[in-house]
């Protein structure tokens, strides 16, 4: 029999040695525990499944019920014939026959019991999930671990309630790997006079980051992850645990006239223990040289203490740009295009032209207004002939000044996969951009896409979860990792995503929309149009974001409100042409059952190469569609077989 539940694994510590010291006590003390577990699981509608030695395994309905008893089974054991016992939890689908239990979510909890210390209870991100908004119930995050047999690292929370042990990571061992050589790299503080020179700090940072991202067997957490730390005060020991990193290397940049003092410091995540820290002081005759002279000494201090055997690390880089002002543009628009919005984009691509009038040679300027066009194409927020051409011609000039940039790769696969709907190429070119950088997450969003087109929805998560590893604290690569899921019909999963955007940002537009397709297509529609109208309030805008209320509202059989927002979309249609709203209308006349003019609005979005015309063949909320002559006909013009 197949069934979910939430699995207990309980252990008492010290059971062995104490046998060979006082057999007597160590009877007395496994009696004792067994008594407290029949009753205690009992009392929470639990199951023993299994007594083994010291230890046992039971299963519960309720990820609630089985936190509540390990908290009242230690709480207990405190007392007289004192019992240490280790406790972890997992939540999953398991098989029992004939009283034995089998199934990954076994396995899961029984390495997170071994993890655990004595007089503690460790759950799963799962059963978290279930338990974070009960008041009875404290907890606090441990971290990823690597756990053998298993292939994705684990995120670990201790119950932190009154008179339960809360161990701190660096105490814990377990059935663990050897652990990965992972870095974060903080933004580095000015220490200047000048708030002007906060962008020779942030250069400072963002060399380091791409010199590291090249030395094997070092994996480096993203920017935009890294740089979520900036201008905060953050223990060293939760910024390792956020980022699941295992050093963090941070420093301060201190210039006057033309002199720099640069100082850095690594630093062991667990502990707080500075590794090393040393100073650098030079003449400012030129801002990349000393760049790349600090990246890397730093980035062989790095091998020295990280890598094993050691190896040198050459460090070979094309300077950035040949004068501060364009550098300092670039570091503008990359401020910009890091907000994610469109208005930003556009202010993105006036500081990267700026960049490139003032440099233009500037390849990675290039490459970064090739991505931004492409980001407004393929969302319809400009005609999508205008900007794809625009950054069809900027990734080739990237590319053509230097072919080592990544971010050039990145934008030349993005236009053949958003726009030309060349395949095979997008596929080669986003794979030699995460050879370039492996830490490159823009790449691995687009490749999951290629994934989705190509039916393979299971790769596709697979490649954005290793993305959010990279990149824990990156609300776009996040974001991502839901849409993912919604594909692969993962529902609960782009659910319990949504929710960790919206706990960071309540007013994240695309998490509530998410949240929203993922609770319609579990068959609450009336959940989801309440989620869909704080997505059209988010807006502040009467004709925006209309196209899930018209949808919900069509589902429900309310025709008359669905219709209204076909004509609210029609209305901003006509008022800005330059704008794509036949995916929107598509979606509502789906929805009403005109299978028609679904067609009909699908055939503009292959004329006018709309980016989002080729996903409606795999999204789940169309899955109708596919049965129809018309269909497969789509499928061979954007040669998808």
């Amino acid at each position: 029999m197949r069934q979910l539940a939430a699995i207990l694994f309980a252990d008492m510590t010290g059971y062995t040695a104490l046998m060979q010291e006082n057999e007597q006590l160590a009877r007395a003390k496994r009696k004792r525990l067994k008594d407290v577990l029949e009753v205690m699981i009992a009392k929470h509608n639990g199951k023993t499944i299994q007594y083994y030695g010291d230890g046992s395994l039971s299963i519960f309905s309720s990820a609630i019920n089985s936190v509540m008893c390990a908290i009242d089974i230690q709480h207990e054991l405190q007392r007289d014939l004192k019992v240490d016992l280790r406790i972890g939890i997992h939540t999953g689908d398991v098989i029992i026959e004939d009283e034995a239990i089998y199934g990954d979510g076994v396995n899961l909890a029984s390495r997170i019991e071994s993890l655990a210390a004595p007089g503690s209870i460790l759950i799963s991100e799962k059963v978290l999930d279930e338990i974070k908004n009960q008041a009875a119930i404290q907890w606090r995050e441990l971290g990823y671990f690597e756990m053998k047999n298993v292939k994705q690292p684990v995120r670990v929370y201790a119950i932190a309630n009154s008179g339960i042990v809360v161990p701190d990571r660096a105490e814990l061992q377990g059935k663990t790997k050897q652990p990965v050589n992972r870095l974060a790299v903080l933004p580095f503080v000015n220490m200047s006079a000048d708030p002007e020179n906060e962008y020779f700090s942030d250069g400072i940072t963002e060399e380091l980051l791409n010199a590291l991202t090249k030395v094997d067997g070092l994996q480096v957490t993203s920017r935009t992850s890294a740089f979520a730390f900036k201008g905060k005060n953050v223990d060293i020991r939760d910024i390792g645990i956020q980022l699941n990193v295992d050093k963090v290397l941070e420093g301060s940049v201190r210039k006057a006239g033309n002199r720099v003092r640069i100082t850095a410091q690594l630093i062991n995540a667990a502990d707080g223990y500075h590794l090393w820290s040393e100073n650098y002081d030079r003449n400012l005759t030129d801002i990349f040289e000393v760049q790349d002279e600090i990246s890397t000494i730093i980035a062989n201090k790095l091998r020295e203490n990280l890598m094993s055997p050691p190896q040198a690390i050459h460090l070979v880089k094309s300077p950035p740009a040949r004068n501060t002002e364009a550098y300092t543009a670039y570091l503008k628009g990359l401020h910009y295009w890091n907000k994610v919005t469109p208005a930003d984009t556009r202010k993105a691509i006036e500081c990267y032209e700026r960049a490139i009038e003032l440099d233009p040679d500037y390849a990675l300027a290039y490459a970064m207004m090739a991505g931004a066009y492409s980001s407004l194409g393929s969302s319809g927020q400009m005609l999508p002939h205008t900007a794809f051409d625009f950054a069809h011609r900027y990734a080739d000039k990237a590319l053509q000044l230097d072919s080592t940039v990544a971010e050039g790769h990145i934008a030349k696969g993005g236009v053949y996969l958003l726009y030309d709907w060349k395949w095979q190429e997008a596929y080669e070119a986003l794979q030699r951009a995460i050879h370039l950088n492996p830490g490159a997450t823009a790449a691995y969003e687009l490749l999951a896409l290629y994934y989705i087109r190509k039916g393979q929805k299971d790769k596709a998560v697979e490649l954005m979860e290793k993305a959010v590893k990279l990149d824990p604290l990156s609300p776009t690569i996040s974001q991502a990792l839901g849409n993912m899921y919604i594909f692969a019909e993962r529902y609960d999963d782009a659910i319990r995503q949504a929710d960790k955007l919206l706990e960071m940002d309540p007013q994240m537009r695309a998490s509530v929309e998410m949240k929203a397709w993922g609770t319609g297509m579990k068959g609450n529609w009336e959940g989801a149009l309440e989620l869909f109208k704080e997505v059209h309030r988010l807006t502040n805008h009467p004709l925006k974001g209309l196209m899930g209320v018209g949808y919900a509202y069509a589902r429900l059989g309310h025709k008359a409100e669905a219709l209204e927002c076909i004509r609210k979309i029609e209305q901003r249609q006509a008022e800005d042409p330059n704008l794509v709203l036949d995916p929107d209308l598509v979606g509502i006349w789906y929805a009403l059952g005109n299978i028609d003019k679904v067609f009909y609005h699908i055939s503009r979005c292959v004329e006018k190469r709309v980016a989002p015309v080729d996903l409606f063949l795999e999204y789940p909320v169309f899955a109708g569609l596919r049965d129809d002559p018309r269909f497969i006909e789509l499928r061979e013009k954007i040669g998808i077989s």
